[in-house]
């Protein structure tokens, strides 16, 4: 399972570099528009797509943020713990964020839907059909559910087995000296 969990850090590596360079992309669009608009060679609609860009890679960051341990969590009490104790603390944890983004996954598809059976545009100058940044936004909310409950397996897994001292890898805390 470990393994698996290795294959799944790696594509949320990918991921990751995919939501960097939307990012990227939007600064550059915006900078140029910025830069183009006294010749009056605006682009228009630059807020419009940072807008999505930031909602579409944050979706998708989250799971990196998942597989890297990078996510905020508050140890006062875990750091205090032994090698159960702090187990216990990170399944907490992880169901936790698992339930969150099960909650989040399930509760953006009926955006997406009513803008699909609306046939909803953006009331901007783009009109940007709505069901595509929403497709995107909602793929990275359930690839991030789909992670998390994969690394919550993964960490049940280890507790059966005994292996209490590599949940941390898994579902702990990035640096803890």
């Amino acid at each position: 399972m470990l393994k698996a969990l290795d294959t799944l850090r790696r594509i949320n590596d990918g991921m990751a570099v995919a939501a960097g360079l939307l990012l990227l992309t939007s600064v550059v669009v915006t900078v140029y528009d910025v830069i183009a608009r006294p010749f009056h060679m605006s682009l228009g609609g630059t807020d419009e797509l940072s807008g999505y860009a930031m909602a579409i890679s944050t979706s998708w960051g989250m799971s990196y943020a998942l597989t890297h341990l990078a996510h905020v969590r508050i140890d006062l009490l875990r750091s205090r713990c032994r090698t159960l104790g702090q187990a216990l603390f990170d399944l907490v944890a992880i169901l936790s964020l698992t339930g969150t983004a099960l909650v989040i996954a399930y509760r953006v598809w009926p955006v997406l839907s009513k803008s699909i059976q609306n046939g909803s545009t953006a009331n901007t100058t783009l009109e940007t059909p709505l069901w595509i940044p929403q497709s995107l936004w909602m793929a990275g909310w359930v690839w991030f559910a789909v992670s998390a409950l994969f690394v919550s397996l993964c960490v049940v897994s280890l507790i059966l087995r005994g292996q209490l001292s590599e949940i941390g890898d898994v579902a702990g805390l990035r640096d803890e000296s």
